[in-house]
């Protein structure tokens, strides 16, 4: 998907005109008397959607209506422009350009951004791919509808979306650790981050026994990749560092997972490092005044070799030891361990993003994301915004002591899962465990991955918490 600015407009073009107020329909440069009539009814049929079909033009006017916050009003031009994507394709339609006649100064950027998401696929391993291909591919705005800077980052980051929704729906025979730490090689050589990935001997070396431990099951090695963007200029001293879970595919080891509606979608659960890696991309094109750092963990987790076993006794590369009583409770073994090599950078803030639990997919479902840390209230503030600005937005639960003494081991120092009640927090007590920076906790289990469109998010990967985590980099410490 590619948006533009267009510099010259032609009739032969398909427009989508946006107004705020159905009288606004005579301010659409040559509509005709007819037309106009004919979208008045539509309108006062409380439709906000008309097509003009004008047979080598097609005409389209959005109705916008504020609601009570600007948040509601951005996404539903979002879903608004789901709607327009699905027509645009219906009727072929390759570019089509965007007019702002509406006083809502976002109405157009929030428009095209709802058509790209929308307009997503992964037709890689289709054999029709030409007969199934969208048509749609330019979105143009005329010249006062979207500024340069806002086209410039619209490109940007649906291309960071893009990039992260086909990690996601890649399977495991093409996406082992192995490949996903050179599919991140490749996004930092095109963006402009560093990369570094250890391997298994250098894991071994570190003593990184919350990853080795889940790899035992697996012939395929692990990875720990290490991404970092260093502007010349950085607004922070200290560097955030992002991690993500990238567990390429999770059949729960010994604690073997169903397969309906269960492991069936486990290779998205390297959502996480999908993330934080296309995160990565986007800071590195946005070139944002901000040092950062990302991590990711990866392996898969299976039942064969020399798996670990419910009772087993772990020591994590912190030192802390660990008693498994669950080979499905996995991520949190990859992330301790990458969590503790975060102080080595001494960060002033640390934020991981996995596909965790599946109590906070029950809690929430794909309707919210949650999160948990010790960061400060202006930072938990700043998400919430930026939660809202983008619709995915954050339920926040506490990390009172009680959920820690849940994961008290009589054996070891800790467990790896808490109990029937609480998973989402006795997992995140678990993260903490190896933490002593502002840290927070997003669990997406229940946003990462579809299994049926829902408006502008399409079935498989979503990519979903990756627009918040870059609203709020955008404005760090701006405020």
């Amino acid at each position: 998907m590619e948006f533009k600015i267009q510099q010259k407009s032609t009739e032969k073009q398909h427009h989508i005109y946006i107004i705020d107020d159905a009288k606004k329909i005579s301010t659409i440069p040559n509509l005709t008397k007819e037309e106009a009539a004919y979208s008045d009814t539509v309108f006062k049929a409380e439709k906000n959607l008309v097509t003009i079909n004008r047979y080598k033009q097609f005409i389209f006017v959005y109705l916008v209506k504020s609601k009570k916050a600007d948040w509601q009003t951005r996404d539903a031009c979002r879903k608004s422009g789901a709607e327009l994507q699905g027509l645009s394709n219906n009727y072929k339609i390759a570019e089509i350009t965007i007019s702002n006649l509406s006083g809502i100064a976002f109405a157009a950027t929030a428009l095209a951004e709802g058509m790209a998401l929308a307009n997503y696929q992964f037709l890689k391993y289709r054999t029709e791919t030409k007969k199934l291909t969208h048509t749609l591919n330019t979105i143009s705005f005329s010249k006062d509808s979207a500024t340069v800077k806002e086209v410039a980052q619209l490109n940007i980051i649906v291309t960071a979306i893009y990039n992260a929704r086909t990690l996601v729906n890649e399977p495991l025979n093409f996406l082992s650790a192995v490949q996903l730490s050179k599919e991140i090689t490749s996004l930092g050589k095109e963006a402009g981050f560093k990369v570094t990935v250890l391997n298994k001997a250098r894991m071994e070396k570190e003593k990184m026994g919350g990853i080795l431990s889940v790899n035992l099951g697996s012939i395929q090695p692990p990875t720990f990749t290490i991404m970092e963007y260093t502007p010349k200029k950085a607004l922070n001293k200290k560097p955030i560092v992002l991690v993500g879970k990238g567990v390429v595919y999770d059949t729960g080891g010994l604690s073997l997972k169903p397969t309906p509606n269960s492991m069936d979608r486990m290779k998205s659960d390297m959502s996480g490092a999908a993330l934080v890696s296309c995160a990565m991309y986007a800071i590195a094109k946005l070139q944002l005044p901000l040092h950062v750092i990302a991590l990711v963990p990866a392996t898969d987790n299976r039942p064969g070799e020399d798996a670990y076993v419910p009772g087993d006794v772990v020591t994590m590369y912190s030192g802390k030891t660990v008693e498994v009583l669950n080979t499905d409770a996995e991520g949190r073994m990859l992330l301790g361990d990458a969590l503790h090599w975060a102080k080595r950078y001494k960060p002033e803030l640390v934020l991981d993003f996995a596909t965790l639990t599946g109590a906070a997919s029950a809690a929430v479902g794909e309707h919210g994301i949650v999160c948990m840390g010790t960061a400060d209230e202006k930072t938990k503030q700043a998400f919430r915004d930026s939660g809202f600005n983008q619709y995915e937005r954050l339920v926040e639960y506490p990390l009172w002591d009680e959920y820690g003494d849940q994961i008290k081991s009589e054996v070891a120092d800790i467990k790896n899962v808490g109990g029937a009640t609480g998973g989402a927090i006795t997992a995140g007590k678990f993260l903490e465990h190896f933490t002593d920076y502002p840290w927070m906790h997003f669990d997406i289990a229940g946003v990462s991955f579809n299994t049926a469109r829902r408006g502008y998010m399409p079935s498989g990967g979503t990519a979903c918490g990756l627009r918040m985590l870059l609203d709020f980099l955008i404005h760090y410490g701006k405020a």
